[in-house]
């Protein structure tokens, strides 16, 4: 059985689809190409269950993708992962460009404000429809940071920090961490 924390996810399961236990799969992944090639997955259910199963068929259809998998061979097989992820080991991610980096390389960051104030950690990543937000926790409170290069200052990978330029308006006083 993989370790599910070295592996990184490309596709959540949204339902079902046909009778020989194929599943509708919704890209996580903006990799051209990374469905097609792909030879085997990890599946994890919404339960927890884990299952290392061969790719054996690979359609676009609409927007997301049909995938066969060894693992299922009815619908009810695959009702079981609905809602599930499909994922691969990190070491298959293509190298990005400098300065861009993975969404699973961003989560758990401590973000500190260029004062050196810490804020928290980066524990999600929202998209929305200008640009995607990082939420950023600690004690109990919350802050939006809009992950735009206006915001965002440095991204230190091996010290595993973010440094944020506070914006106008982005912390109220009674957010002030």
């Amino acid at each position: 059985m993989p370790d599910t924390a070295e592996l990184i996810a490309i596709g959540r399961i949204e339902k079902p689809f046909g009778v020989k236990g194929e599943v509708r799969v919704r890209s996580l992944s903006d990799v051209p190409g990374r469905f097609e090639g792909l030879k085997q997955a990890t599946l994890v259910a919404p339960s927890g269950q884990v299952v290392v199963t061969a790719v054996n068929r690979v359609r676009g259809d609409r927007g997301s993708y049909v995938l066969g998998f060894d693992a299922f061979s009815t619908p009810e097989e695959a009702a079981a992962f609905r809602g599930g992820l499909v994922k691969i080991p990190r070491d298959q991610a293509p190298p990005l460009p400098a300065g861009q980096f993975y969404e699973f390389q961003l989560i758990g960051l401590t973000v500190a404000d260029e004062t050196g104030r810490l804020l928290g950690t980066l524990e999600e990543i929202l998209e929305t429809g200008s640009n995607h937000v990082f939420v950023v926790r600690r004690e109990g409170r919350e802050v939006l940071i809009p992950a735009t290069r206006e915001v965002v200052a440095s991204v230190d990978m091996e010290g595993r920090t973010m440094t944020v330029r506070l914006i106008e308006g982005l912390l109220d006083d009674h957010d002030a961490l």
